[in-house]
């Protein structure tokens, strides 16, 4: 049985969200500020195994939190928030969320998305993949350059790992999207996008060895382990 954490103000979705979820299935707790969700994942005996975070909440809001425990964990992180502007979202990717979802949203919509990220870290395990100085280990889910480890998100080791997979072939993004994220694409999903700009600087700060991520105007992004 998954652990979920809720972290939300919103004392009636929070009621909402635990009910429905528990009924699929799912362990849930639910939290009403930022630090009190931070608590939990210091503890590792309450740790979650995928945290569901609002942007706007008292004792630090959501994006300081998640910016905090990005120090830390790399638990999946889908974000809510009642601000549903384009670069709101942008934000919390570029902080390190999975995944974001504006509300009001379906509880099943929800609950698809949450299964998609616990799916992702339940995958079977590909071979040890080396290309160049880069070395995945997706049993472990781990990914480092030169032997220096890189701290990756669940979504941008997944994204690498793809892009890996198919080292030197454009990947579209609707193909990334749902092999790497768990789920189809949608309208005006800049996702990818800013997972994929985590990982470049992420890569290029390892080594200048490192593969590099080379964008395909309207097809897609491919790996390439020779920099020019």
């Amino acid at each position: 049985m998954s652990r979920i954490l809720i972290a939300d103000d919103d004392r009636e979705l929070c009621a909402l969200l635990t009910d429905y979820l528990r009924r699929e299935g799912f362990e849930v707790e639910a939290v009403h500020d930022g630090e009190a969700a931070l608590e939990r994942l210091r503890d590792a005996a309450l740790r979650p195994e995928l945290l569901i975070l609002d942007v706007m909440m008292p004792g630090g809001d959501g994006l300081e939190t998640l910016r905090e425990l990005r120090q830390q964990h790399r638990l999946p992180v889908i974000m809510l928030s009642a601000r549903g502007e384009p670069v709101d979202r942008v934000v919390g990717l570029e902080l390190g969320a999975d995944d974001y979802l504006s509300k009001p949203c379906l509880p099943r919509e929800l609950l698809a998305r949450v299964r998609a990220q616990l799916r992702r870290q339940t995958l079977p395990a590909a071979d040890e993949l080396s290309l160049g100085s880069l070395h995945l280990h997706p049993a472990e889910r781990r990914a480092s350059v030169e032997g220096q480890e890189l701290r990756l998100t669940g979504a941008e080791f997944a994204l690498l790992l793809t892009l890996a997979q198919h080292a030197g072939e454009v990947v579209g993004k609707a193909t990334l999207t749902r092999l790497a994220l768990g789920r189809e694409i949608e309208r005006f999903d800049r996702s990818v996008d800013v997972h994929v700009s985590r990982l470049r600087r992420k890569l290029s700060e390892a080594s200048t060895s490192a593969p590099a991520i080379e964008a395909v105007r309207g097809a897609g992004y491919l790996l390439i382990t020779q920099r020019a």
